[in-house]
């Protein structure tokens, strides 16, 4: 329920209508609630947040962002990583954002250190292209399921 890319979503949504679900982190420093929200809770704690986040989606996309944005991809990596939630889609706009992180989980988590398995590589995709995301999206999220939070 943030600026930026939380609140085009938030736009999206309300213009046609549907639910706008702001789900917030208050920090004396940064953003406040949109005005696009038709529903919206409001968090302390980044973990609580979370696991909002985290069990109201059918997919997870994360754009190029700071520690925020890192903390909730790893989070849900992790979580499907160790089966503690079932395999969803995980979308990441922006190559040249995300590929040294992958190039430093290719190169030292998985061939130097050997503290990840190449699946675990499987578990998210890199799109440029917003079109292709949604592609894979839309093949990969049964959206029928969509609209039931």
């Amino acid at each position: 329920g943030g600026p930026g890319i939380m609140e085009a979503s938030n736009v999206g949504a309300f213009k046609v209508g549907g639910k706008s679900v702001g789900l917030n982190i208050e920090l004396p420093f940064e953003q406040k609630l949109n005005p696009y929200t038709t529903e919206s809770l409001n968090f302390n704690f980044f973990f609580a947040r979370k696991v909002m986040l985290t069990f109201a989606s059918e997919v997870y996309v994360y754009f190029p962002g700071g520690f925020g944005t890192l903390d909730e991809f790893f989070e849900i990596v992790t979580l499907i990583q160790t089966k503690k939630i079932d395999p969803l889609p995980i979308v990441l706009i922006g190559s040249e954002y995300w590929n040294p992180l992958i190039v430093w989980f290719e190169k030292d988590l998985l061939k130097k250190h050997k503290v990840i398995n190449k699946e675990d590589l499987d578990l998210f995709k890199v799109f440029d292209s917003v079109d292709e995301a949604v592609k894979y999206i839309l093949k990969n999220v049964d959206c029928t399921k969509v609209n039931q939070f």
